[in-house]
């Protein structure tokens, strides 16, 4: 029996739970949702319509012969107007983009933090997730229009500024969306895998089983590491470029930092996992050669 196997057994263990939790978190309402690849923030669309340009020389001067607290009550009351104009348009307040669907919802009580409310005291109140399924796209764009559609307003995302350079960042997301669910499903079977040989080797000793388990305990440390980097460098860039283009009209993109905090840890254990049976292998190899100088001796 070799229970130094118990460590890399349970460290796959963890490793496997972690990676099922990156694919399916996010599939059905309020089940994790705060571990999401990307959210896109749409609580502040319109509102940034009301700041005049460098070019608005007229408008800015006017705005600067009106008192500062008139201003300010009045650019409230317009923004509260829009907020509620952009509610019976049928557009939430976030979207969030998860491996198997996408979710959508309000931010409660208030879209921002104020004088009187901290950003730590809004929550994400989920309104409603699509079916899951595999290799899905998120396209906001078309969501967006789509409820506007069903609203019968003769209102387009053109009509509320929309860039059309955004689709860059969310087809950025969308051409890999495929590729990292593939890249999740293999490592989370060769981490399956990676755990009954290690639980296997707990019963029986040797060399052999040793070098066996470092050869796919690496496959698995590949695939879920190659995992965790495509979605790292997809998500952020994606996010770069949905914060550029969407900040003339109040459009915010954030990538889920939680989430990629579950697959670099699932990551790092089978990093351990790795160097665990290559330090076995070669206490091995040390055994053995002991073994035989005594023997010879």
């Amino acid at each position: 029996m070799r229970l130094t196997a118990l460590i890399p057994a349970l460290c796959c263990t963890a490793a496997l739970i972690l990676s099922f939790l990156c694919l399916f978190a996010g599939h059905k309402k309020d089940f994790m949702e705060d571990y999401s690849l990307l959210t896109l923030n749409t609580s502040a669309v319109g509102q940034t319509l009301l700041t005049p340009s460098d070019d608005d020389s007229l408008v800015t001067d006017i705005i600067d012969l009106i008192p500062e607290s008139i201003s300010s009550s009045i650019t409230e009351t317009i923004n509260s107007e829009i907020d509620e104009l952009r509610a019976r348009l049928g557009i939430e307040d976030w979207y969030s983009a998860h491996m198997l669907n996408y979710c959508a919802g309000q931010y409660e009580p208030e879209e921002a933090a104020n004088a009187t409310l901290s950003q730590d005291d809004i929550s994400k109140n989920v309104t409603g997730c699509v079916g899951q399924r595999a290799m899905y796209k998120f396209e906001p764009t078309r969501i967006i229009q789509d409820a506007l559609d069903k609203t019968g307003v003769d209102v387009t995302l053109e009509d509320l500024h929309w860039p059309e350079d955004i689709q860059d960042g969310i087809d950025a997301l969308n051409a890999l969306m495929a590729a990292m669910f593939v890249l999740y499903v293999i490592a989370i079977c060769l981490i399956f895998v990676a755990l009954v040989a290690a639980i296997v080797a707990v019963l029986t000793s040797g060399r052999l089983s040793a070098f066996i388990n470092v050869l796919i305990a690496t496959l698995a440390f590949l695939a879920i590491g190659l995992a965790s980097a495509l979605v790292t460098a997809v998500v952020v860039k994606a996010t770069d470029i949905i914060n550029d283009k969407g900040e003339d009209i109040g459009l915010a993109a954030s990538w889920g930092g939680k989430f990629l905090a579950l697959t670099w840890v699932a990551t790092a254990l089978m990093l351990i996992v790795v160097l665990a049976w290559i330090v076995e292998f070669c206490m091995g190899r040390r055994r053995k050669n002991r073994q035989s100088y005594a023997k010879h001796g």
